[in-house]
Order: structure tokens, then sequence, then C-alpha cells
């Protein structure tokens, strides 16, 4: 591990760790409105097989590279094609998630201040109006200034505490946490009256509803879902032993990650439909419709507390890995304290963060190309510098990265064939791109 000091004390806290950073707001709350918006059970099917074609071969790739170099993601770019401009993948993907993490943690923000207003008593009342209430939670600068700060300062307590004894006992406590409250909410919304045609909406595939914007979504969340494209899982993986296989450890990554947007589909679908509202609602689904959802159901301060806890715990594993690439990057040399550059990297990510926080206040008027502070840099990240990420870590691990490398590190700890090595490597070079491409121009016209 070329010296590393600090490595993943296990196989299953590096899975949950992998998957803590791939399950977020992606997969609890963009999938589901998605999903809705594009006719159900067709979506989530096409969705799955992007995943397992597209986006596991790209987390494959990122892990091999993190572990073939045994680096963070700037370093490892830089030890693999040394004196080559291939470092400013890495450099991008410091540069995305620091962005990234700007606007993602005010959406972060929004939802630890929804998990402390649902105590009971405090969010749902007869007289809550649910779109007023989100609207003026977003548009008061104290609050969401303060949401912003409170979530980094979590980020920024556990990364302080490194691998081992931070991010990945966080993850150890917050992953189970978060399948055992998502059960509870499927299991409870499954038992309401009408709850089927929720379920048959969301599983039954009914290609009729499919147009060709829906599979570019599909193809699309394929490879946002795992959270490929920044290097972030260069970065994880590079504190991994050789005894774990890459593409074993990918694989339960992306079934978890499955697993957990058909937890969503089930726990939202079927609740939405027992009280006739749409479910192709966009991004209120969580803030508005959900409330107004759990508002009329027996205990449903409890479960809409659970709902919301939940999603937190999902938003902060994700969020962990956004910072941690960034600290990392300036750890990599040994001769600064992980918990100055955490600390400091939380910091300037608040102050970079504050204005995506106005953006619905104090800056609501200050638009860029006809977009808020928060839309603009959400587009820039989403639309632009992860499909370019993805694009370069695809060519770079065909074309460039030494290909016995490649093939050891894709064969290490497995009993796999050739012939999968072989499979692998031809989705990498064609389809893989290939997707990535049409994604990209889709989003650009978009």
């Amino acid at each position: 591990m070329d010296g590393r000091k600090e490595q993943w004390s296990s196989k299953l806290g590096f899975i949950l760790s992998s998957a803590g950073a791939a399950i977020g707001l992606g997969a609890i709350w963009k999938f589901p409105y998605v999903t809705g918006m594009s006719g159900g059970g067709a979506f989530f099917l096409i969705f799955i097989a992007f995943t397992l074609l597209i986006g596991l071969p790209m987390l494959i790739s990122e892990f091999i590279i993190g572990r073939g170099a045994g680096k963070e993601a700037i370093s490892a770019y830089r030890k693999l094609a040394p004196n080559t401009n291939w470092v400013w993948v890495g450099r991008l993907g410091v540069i995305g998630c620091f962005l990234l993490l700007s606007f993602y943690s005010v959406a972060g923000g929004w939802v630890l201040i929804y998990s402390a207003l649902s105590v009971p008593g405090m969010l749902i009342t007869d007289a809550t109006n649910y779109p007023d209430l989100f609207g003026s939670i977003i548009s008061n600068p104290m609050i969401t200034l303060l949401g912003l700060a409170l979530f980094l300062l979590i980020n920024v307590i556990v990364l302080s505490f490194g691998i081992q004894n931070g991010i990945e006992k966080a993850n150890k406590y917050l992953m189970p946490l978060l399948f055992i409250f998502f059960i509870i909410l499927v299991v409870r919304s499954l038992t309401l009256e009408g709850a089927m045609e929720g379920v048959r909406f969301f599983l039954t595939p009914n290609f009729e509803n499919i147009t060709s914007e829906a599979i570019l979504y599909a193809l699309g969340q394929s490879f946002f879902a795992l959270a490929v494209g920044f290097s972030c899982m260069v970065t994880y993986s590079s504190y991994l032993d050789q005894n774990v296989s890459l593409p074993s450890s990918a694989s339960w990554v992306a079934l978890m990650n499955i697993f957990v947007s058909m937890l969503a589909g089930l726990a939202i679908f079927p609740a939405v439909f027992s009280f006739g509202l749409e479910p192709a609602e966009g991004p209120g689904l969580l803030f508005i419709v959900l409330p107004t959802v759990f508002s009329q159901m027996p205990f449903g301060e409890l479960f809409l507390s659970l709902f919301l806890l939940l999603f937190l715990f999902a938003t902060l594993t994700s969020s962990f890995s956004l910072l941690e690439i960034i600290v990392s990057a300036f750890t990599a040399k040994g001769t600064r304290s992980r918990k100055a550059v955490s600390l400091t990297s939380g910091l300037i990510v608040f102050i970079a963060g504050i204005p995506a926080a106005l953006s619905f206040s104090a800056l609501a008027d200050f638009q860029i190309f006809g977009k808020t502070v928060f839309d603009a840099t959400d587009y820039l990240v989403s639309n632009i510098l992860l499909p370019i990420g993805c694009l370069f870590i695809s060519l770079f691990i065909v074309h460039k990265m030494d290909k016995e490398l490649v093939k050891q590190e894709f064969l290490l700890a497995g009993n796999f064939p050739n012939a999968l090595y072989s499979a692998w490597r031809w989705l990498m070079k064609w389809i893989v791109p290939i997707g990535i491409i049409i994604v990209f121009i889709n989003l650009i016209r978009g």
C-alpha cells in the first residue's frame, strides 16, 4: 500500500462506506421523483440494467485505479501516468467534489432542519401548509446558514477521526440503521389502504409510458447513483488491502444501491397512491408530498421522523466521501494534520456554500444563465463536470493505465475467469464511453 498510514479495518467496512458514499440524495430523493415522472416500473427496470452495464464497470475502474496506485485521487493519476496531464482527472475530482459539496450541504442542512422539526408536535399539525413551510425554511437566511454550518460540522468531526475511527465507524452504525428504518417504513407503507396500486406502478413494467427522455434519465442516473466520476472511489479504494476482490466489492455496492432504490420506491409510492397524490411531484416529493402523506396516517409524526433520519444518514454518508477526497488531497504528503485540514476544508466549503444557501432569499434575484446560484452550481457539477470526469476515467483505465496492473487488480483475491475480465474491459472500451457521451450531449441540450 506504498506506506499509506490508514486502511479500512475490514472488507465490510469498505463496502458499507462505499455504499454509503453512493447512497444519498440520488437514491432516496432524486430516484423516486424521476421514476414517478418517467412511468414507474419500466424506468426502474431500465435503471437496473444500466447500473449493471455502465455504473458497475465504472465503479470497478475507480477501485482499480485507487488500489493500483495506493494513493488518493490526485497522487494516483500522477503515479500511474507520471509527467502527463492525466493528473488533471484527479484535480477535476477534487474541484468537482468541492463544488458539489458546497450545494449538497445546503440540501443536507434542509434535511437536518426538517429532522429537528419532526420532533413530535413540531412539524405535522392541522394548520401546517407544507409548500409554505418548505418555502419559509429555504427563504430564511439564518435557518439555511445554520443548517449548512451544522451539517458541515458533523462532517468535519467524523473526518477528523480518520478512516477507521471516523468514516468507517460512522458508516458501520449509520448504514445498518438506514436499512432498518427503511424496512420499517416499507412495512408501514404497504399496510395502507390502496397501497398495492403504488406497488404496481413502481414494479410493473409498462413500456408504453417510456420515452427516449426517460431512457436517458435512467442512463444518467446509473452512474450518478454509484458516486463515480469524481474519483471519490479512487480515494476510498486507496485505503484497501490486497486481499479484497474489487469486482466482488463493487458488485455488493451496486446491489445495495439498487436495493435501497427499491426500498425508497416501496416506501414512497404506496403511500403516495394511498392518499391520491401525484407520484411525479418532482423535488418537492420529499419536503412537501411526504409530510402531507404522513400527516394523514396514524403515528405519522413518528414515521416521518424515521424517514427524515434515514434520509439524513444517507446524505451524511455521501458527504463524507466528498469531503474525504478534498482532505486526503491536502494530507497526502503527511505534513499536515488531518484534524486541521478537515476543519479548514469544512470552513472553506461553508464559505463557498453561502451563495447557494442564500439562493432562495437574499440572492434570489441573482441569476447565472437564468438559474439561481444553487441551480447553476448543480447544473455545472451534474451536467458538465461529472460526465466529463466519467469519460476521462473510462479512457484512462483502457488506454493509459498499465494493462497488466489493471488485470492484476481486477483478478486479485477473486476466482474470476479471464472471460469476465475481458467482458468488463470490452464494456469499458465501448459501451461505457458511448453511454457517457450520449448522456452528456442530452444533458447539455437540456
